[in-house]
């Protein structure tokens, strides 16, 4: 027997709910439509060839941001940080009660066309639900999508306060792009009458680039990050902005092998995102760990586990609510079952979770 008031939960670990500081919720029908390859550049005319066709499967994206929720909160996610285009997984994301900073992305690579953006994007955020536990802000996809004019407007829009992302050092393209101005994006802007004549080619690294725009700061959530030079991460560290690693996802799209080590060595405040399910099999951030210990077997599990939790709560402006167990925070907490003969529970929980495995505690009575 227990003493009153209290709960036999067995053989398990208690920790805060997961943080996905990166994923693609719209993205969700894309599931098992595209091969892995090793052509990232490849591996995105794919997605955005599909994207255009969205309209044509609307009800099925629909019913998958709604299933992709679900299953995220089944894999022990209490908030996220999602990538919307259209903001279509705003009301869903509301209905369901999951915690989120929506960003809203931006993408146009000409520069007459920034201000209207802009403009047009905190429009598109006016029009959809919103609260304290949902939240949008406007973002800038990459430097090799988005004109300098574009990053300059929503930079003025955050006025050093609001929190943005940017996906970031993720190929080997964009290193290319950057520093001379050739390559697959080159050609890919191009393709899709997105080039501008007026662009000057930086010839320097992604940290570099949008550092010369005013863009790395501590409200920045960097994304990827895999063709970071260990200077560029000293960098990031030195600015105190969050470099969102999402390893599964980076080796089945052809981005590259991140440096999961150096991430951590060169003092980065490391958050853990799944990406989209356009690009690995599950929502389940227990797995992205696993696939983080695999990479970094020299990192602590126990700094893996404050990627997947404070870091991004952290990086996403709710680390009063969420990402750890404190007094006065949200009940959301989860019951990992944990096997008898487990003599390490922290490499336990990073070396793969199931969903079946996820128990969340209900909330104490008041």
């Amino acid at each position: 027997m227990t003493p009153a008031g209290e709960i036999d939960l067995g053989a398990v670990a208690v920790l805060p709910g997961l943080v996905n500081a990166h994923t693609h919720l719209e993205l969700s029908w894309l599931r098992g439509r595209i091969r892995e390859t090793d052509d990232f550049p490849g591996w995105i005319r794919s997605v955005v060839s599909l994207i255009r066709s969205t309209d044509d499967h609307a009800e099925e994206a629909e019913a998958a941001i709604w299933r992709g929720i679900d299953e995220a909160v089944q894999c022990g996610t209490v908030l996220v940080g999602d990538i919307s285009n259209r903001l279509v997984s705003s009301a869903p994301l509301a209905a369901r009660g999951l915690a989120a900073l929506v960003f809203h992305e931006l993408i146009d690579f000409k520069a007459a066309n920034a201000r209207k953006a802009v403009a047009d994007g905190l429009e598109r955020m006016k029009a959809v639900p919103s609260g304290e536990r949902l939240r949008h802000v406007l973002a800038p996809h990459a430097p090799y999508s988005v004109s300098p004019a574009l990053f300059e407007a929503i930079h003025r829009e955050r006025n050093g306060v609001v929190r943005t992302s940017v996906h970031l050092g993720e190929s080997t393209a964009e290193v290319e792009f950057l520093n001379d101005g050739t390559g697959p994006w080159r050609q890919f802007l191009e393709d899709i009458n997105e080039w501008d004549n007026g662009w000057t080619i930086p010839a320097c690294g992604p940290v570099e680039y949008l550092d010369r725009l005013g863009f790395i700061d501590d409200r920045l959530v960097v994304v990827h990050g895999v063709q970071f030079t260990r200077a560029e991460l000293q960098r990031i560290a030195a600015a105190g902005a969050t470099l969102v690693t999402c390893p599964r996802g980076n080796l089945r799209t052809g981005a590259g092998m991140p440096p999961v080590s150096d991430f951590y060595w060169e003092g980065v405040r490391v958050a853990v995102g799944t990406d989209s399910l356009a690009s690995v099999p599950d929502l389940n951030v227990f797995s992205e760990l696993a696939e983080l210990r695999r990479l970094a077997p020299d990192v602590p599990a126990r700094a893996l586990l404050e990627s997947a939790t404070i870091n991004g709560a952290r990086a996403l402006g709710f680390e009063t609510d969420f990402g750890s167990i404190d007094a006065g925070k949200c009940d959301a907490l989860l019951a990992i079952a944990i096997p008898s003969g487990v003599k390490d529970v922290e490499e336990y929980l990073v070396s793969g979770i199931a969903p079946s495995q996820v128990r969340w505690l209900p909330p104490a009575e008041k």
